[in-house]
């Protein structure tokens, strides 16, 4: 009787699922004893109770021997209950139950319920990317199955309960490949920019945003449609693509938000301004993506900047610049992508009335002051477009002859034209260029080059704000068509760089 049997599942380690061999030895003992060894943590090791009812609910023999379960390698931290089929499966093979052929043309995953049936993972499609790559076939619980099989290629096989694997594995019932083809949500569906009055420049800004991949800063007083144009921005960006989507689906597979992501749709995140830094860039043990990552590929709005904690608006500025987040943990650094487009809302003061031309502000300069330094100079610097929201007059809110401007979808057939001519021009946005790059690439003339030490003489910008003035420059000139930047793309760029 074969008492070694060896299947193979995999782990959860953010992006990567490195391979994990599930190997069972059983061997004769007066005191049976039931162990797994391997870097398991509770989850894991609560699996032997879950296994021992699965298989005696699904009608086979538990042996009563000493069974020994290793996770190799054993340096690699196991959670979760991903490894419950596997190991099932293990220990009916050692003790001979069934005869699988061919088990390593298969990576297992799933956690068991006491009566057999499988229920889903966390991190299925990161697990489903491992698989394919490594040329095997999956076999996963059913309700994982429409995650795993967004990746194309991969032969996804869904059971609902442990004896439908077995029966697969033994070659009498076969299970039948998994195809899913997620729904899209098309552009109409969102609320639309045409429903703010008032408020051009705003929307002009939104615009260069959408087309260059800016981010942006709101400031005015309550009421002024802040978070209500915040709101109608995701209608201006394209579509994701396949392999964006991919991505974007892979971050929320982890986080157990799957069903908050839909396909091809980018992603908008409006966290509370009581979070906490770790839901903001993500951790916990073992560590999972924040909202940082959770607006990959699309838009991470915080309303009312200035109640943030500031130490928690502090963990943004490494996700600004280099576009992913680095977590680390005893013996382990784990890397998420967190590529967002960063909207700010704030009111210029506690009692939000500063400057106001209509209502008295109630606060003293001291308070403003301290108000306003909540948001650091570093990372006011990392902000492209600084934008100052009036009043709109009660006339324009009510008067039903004036325009409101043009829809979402012209705006938007504007943005995806100019996007294109970045990435055939860069491979890139023009807000993920480096400063090599823009000003090898983009050369300057000599009167945009004096026109620009006054600016930085006037307003004391910061090589960074420097950069990042030019990118957006880039941007306009690119919306207009021109190939080089112009003396009015540089000026109008300079009219969104006041900070509050």
């Amino acid at each position: 009787m074969p008492s070694l049997a060896i299947l193979h599942s995999r782990s959860f380690q953010g992006f990567n699922a490195p391979l994990v061999s599930v190997e069972a030895h059983i061997s004769n003992s007066t005191l049976p004893r039931f162990s797994i060894v391997g870097l398991p943590e509770t989850a894991v090791k609560e699996s032997k109770d879950r296994v021992h009812s699965a298989i005696i609910n699904s009608r086979f023999f538990f042996p009563y021997d000493r069974i020994t379960i290793n996770l190799a390698p054993a340096d690699v931290p196991k959670e979760g209950g991903r490894f419950d089929l596997a190991i099932a499966l293990s220990i009916l093979i050692a003790s001979n139950q069934i005869k699988a052929e061919n088990v390593t043309d298969y990576e297992f995953a799933g956690e068991l319920a006491l009566s057999g049936e499988l229920r889903r993972i966390q991190g299925a499609l990161p697990f489903a990317l491992a698989t394919q790559q490594a040329g095997k076939k999956l076999i996963i619980s059913r309700d994982s199955a429409d995650e795993a099989a967004l990746h194309p290629g991969l032969t996804v096989l869904p059971a609902n309960n442990l004896l439908e694997v077995c029966a697969h594995l033994q070659k009498q019932t076969f299970l039948i490949p998994h195809t899913f083809t997620p729904a899209t949500l098309t552009q109409d569906d969102e609320t639309d920019l045409s429903d703010v009055k008032g408020h051009f420049q705003a929307k002009r800004a939104l615009e260069i945003a959408a087309a260059g991949g800016h981010s942006v800063l709101m400031v005015g007083p309550p009421g002024t449609g802040k978070t209500m144009l915040a709101q109608r921005f995701p209608g201006l960006l394209p579509l994701l693509t396949h392999e964006e989507a991919l991505e974007v689906a892979a971050i929320y597979s982890l986080s157990r938000q799957a069903a908050s992501f839909h396909w091809r749709k980018r992603p908008f995140r409006m966290p509370h301004h009581t979070a906490s830094y770790v839901a903001l860039v993500g951790g916990n043990n073992p560590p999972i993506p924040g909202e940082v990552s959770l607006a990959h590929q699309g838009i991470l709005f915080l309303d009312e900047l200035g109640e943030f904690n500031a130490k928690t608006l502090e963990t943004l500025r490494e996700p600004l610049e280099n576009g992913c987040i680095n977590i680390a943990r005893a013996g382990n650094t784990l890397h998420f992508p967190a590529r967002f487009q960063l909207l700010a809302a704030m009111n210029p003061c506690p009692c939000g009335y500063a400057n106001d031309h209509e209502i008295a502000c109630k606060c003293t300069p001291d308070k403003i002051k301290r108000y306003q330094t909540r948001i650091s100079g570093p990372l006011l610097d990392r902000i492209d477009i600084h934008l100052t929201l009036p009043r709109p007059s009660p006339h324009t809110l009510l008067d039903e002859t004036i325009a409101s401007g043009e829809s979402s979808k012209a705006i938007r057939d504007r943005v995806e034209k100019t996007q294109q001519m970045q990435w055939t021009r860069q491979k890139k946005l023009n807000s993920q260029l480096s400063s090599h790059e823009l000003l090898s690439q983009h050369p300057l003339s000599n009167a945009l080059k004096q026109r620009l030490n006054m600016a930085i003489t006037r307003f004391h910008f910061s090589p960074r704000s420097y950069c990042r003035l030019l990118k957006v420059a880039r941007t306009l000139a690119d919306l207009a068509g021109s190939p080089e930047i112009q003396l009015d793309h540089l000026e109008e760029s300079l009219s969104f760089r006041h900070s509050p």
